[in-house]
């Protein structure tokens, strides 16, 4: 595969997922302050089962072309590791700070738990948007 082709694609599913997050940290994690305590858990059963559909996926192919791109465009220069870094800051924290926060919301309505998940889903948020930038710019420059 070319090193423009890993690129798009790079660029494609970054695009994608930076939309996603964009609509969750605006959208829909700030709405789970407002479903009545006793639908939480259904809701929040519901929302994981199908927020999975839509991100693991694309999120699983990221990481592998973000590494197949670092590796292969080395010789573009550094933003290609900038751009497998940021992928990897999403990784961390999707499984060190939302997971969690997330199991906790599992058990149940937890104020607390929501707003941490909305403050702490700006380093994904923030993440993926340098990411679709700097690839944006590394495909312009191409």
């Amino acid at each position: 595969m070319s090193l423009k082709l890993v690129l798009l694609l790079n660029f494609t599913l970054a695009i994608y997922l930076t939309g996603v997050i964009w609509t969750v940290q605006l959208v829909h994690y700030p709405s789970f302050a407002q479903v009545a305590a006793d639908k939480f858990l259904a809701f929040h059963q519901q929302h994981s089962t199908r927020i999975s559909w839509v991100v693991m996926g694309p999120m699983l192919a990221e990481l592998a072309l973000a590494t197949w791109l670092a590796w292969q465009g080395r010789a573009v220069g550094a933003a290609v590791w900038w751009a497998l870094a940021l992928v990897l800051v999403v990784w961390a924290a999707t499984f060190f700070i939302s997971v969690p926060f997330h199991n906790r919301l599992a058990q149940g309505y937890d104020y607390v738990a929501i707003d941490g998940l909305v403050r702490t889903n700006w380093i994904r948020t923030l993440a993926w948007t340098v990411r679709s930038g700097l690839l944006g710019w590394l495909l312009w420059k191409m």
